[in-house]
């Protein structure tokens, strides 16, 4: 998934210094890195589920699990990882995430040993409450670790970085996980036999997650040294949360919902990828192929956010959000309707449209919030949650439509709808100005 701004840029997070913003390059070089790490083990999820799905034998319901697990972190961590940041701090925050993301690494370990699917789901919600803690914690670093005029160049130079781990991910992990599949399937084992075919089969997915937290192990390492060269971080809140009560807010409520569909929808798409270019009436690739495609799908979500920085400096973002969300809606019904590589490429676009979508919902829902703002932010990266909820309905409708995708795709395009009815609601009230 693209990067999301989360309780991390939370106002409430103050820091005191007699000099202004610190300038630490070596510092910030470890912040893009945990944006690229981080960016990466979300989009990698993709290539994993089809592993999972025949290694375990699951319906697309129950591989849709891995998302459930994965998301629900955002749920449940969010603003507890808010509340450990402002009790510890920056980094040691950080640290603390790194830490949490490494033990979900080695979880994969047993996972396999055991050829446990729970395991494995465990694993996965055990490394997404690290990303969560992370995530809280880069915004405010960026835009400290250098001078005040150049935060928003730092940030784009950022989420660059997350981007380019999504695209990365998936092509390397295609290459490990997927190229291991045998020419056998685990329908053909059963006992014991089909729990060593698991072991020796999952074996890809631990060293990609042990190479994984070896990477990770020398950030947290960094981020470490690095603990003490901030000033005093303060907590002005109490340490409490209460917030909720935005949602009653008609343009913040609509924008929040926007955002449990967005992520929902391009989360769905990105785990169906495999399952859907694989098919004999769309590319009728092999795994492996069609995997390294989803480095396509978020490589335009790269590319459209450098476009999209540039447009809408001239246009209303109230207008190119309703735009993208029906292009994206369009390419859905073009890819459903059609076969071939025409099908699987107007899939693959639909990345491009998810661009700008994120950040767009989030200042347009936030827009006028004032000092509530902080609040706002931490209900967003609640509702980050849709990455849950919205693939394993999509895996539902797969199977109770005899495995038609083109079928259960129809669910995210009904999520791009709402969003395009959020920016021709937000416009009217008047949008974010350009």
């Amino acid at each position: 998934m693209a990067m999301t701004p989360s309780t991390s840029s939370d106002p409430q997070f103050s820091v005191e210094s007699a000099g202004g913003n610190i300038d630490a390059p070596e510092l910030r070089y470890s912040v893009m890195a945990l944006f690229f790490i981080f960016g990466g083990i979300t989009s990698l999820n993709d290539v994993i589920i089809p592993k999972l799905k025949e290694l375990f034998t699951l319906s697309y319901t129950q591989a849709m699990m891995v998302q459930f697990c994965f998301f629900t972190a955002y749920a449940v961590i969010g603003i507890p990882a808010a509340m450990l940041v402002r009790k510890v701090g920056y980094m040691r925050g950080a640290a603390a995430g790194l830490v949490i993301m490494i033990a979900g690494c080695l979880a994969f370990v047993p996972a396999s040993q055991t050829a446990s699917y729970g395991l494995f789901l465990a694993a996965y919600f055990t490394l997404a409450a690290g990303v969560v803690i992370v995530q809280v914690v880069t915004n405010p670093l960026i835009s400290l670790l250098g001078k005040p005029e150049t935060t928003s160049s730092r940030l784009t130079f950022a989420q660059a970085f997350n981007s380019l781990g999504t695209t990365i991910f998936p092509i390397a992990g295609s290459a490990l996980i997927l190229g291991g599949l045998a020419k056998v399937t685990a329908h053909d084992f059963s006992g014991e036999a089909l729990d060593a075919y698991r072991r020796a089969e999952s074996g890809a997915i631990v060293y990609g997650y042990l190479g994984t937290a070896v990477a990770l192990a020398v950030v947290a390492g960094a981020v470490w040294l690095f603990r003490n060269r901030l000033p005093v971080e303060k907590d002005e809140t109490g340490g409490g949360f209460a917030g909720f009560d935005l949602l009653r807010r008609p343009r913040f409520g609509y924008g929040a919902l926007c955002i449990f569909l967005y992520v929902g929808a391009e989360v769905s798409i990105g785990s169906l990828i495999v399952s859907y270019l694989v098919q004999g009436h769309i590319m009728a690739l092999p795994e492996q192929a069609a995997g390294k495609l989803i480095g396509l799908y978020w490589g335009g979500a790269m590319v459209g956010r450098f476009i999209g920085s540039a447009v809408l400096r001239v246009l209303n973002p109230a207008l190119v959000l309703s735009f993208n969300a029906c292009g994206a809606i369009a390419l859905i019904v073009l890819s459903v309707t059609t076969s071939g590589h025409l099908s699987g490429y107007a899939l693959l676009a639909v990345g491009l449209m998810n661009s700008i979508m994120f950040p767009t919902i989030f200042s347009l829902a936030c827009e006028k919030l004032g000092a509530r703002t902080a609040d706002g932010s931490g209900i967003i990266n609640v509702a980050i949650c849709g990455g849950a909820i919205v693939p394993l309905a999509v895996g539902a409708l797969a199977d109770a439509s005899g495995g038609n995708l083109g079928f259960a795709l129809m669910l995210p395009a009904a999520c791009y709808a709402t969003i395009a009815g959020f920016g021709l609601f937000a416009h009217r009230r008047g949008g974010v100005p350009t």
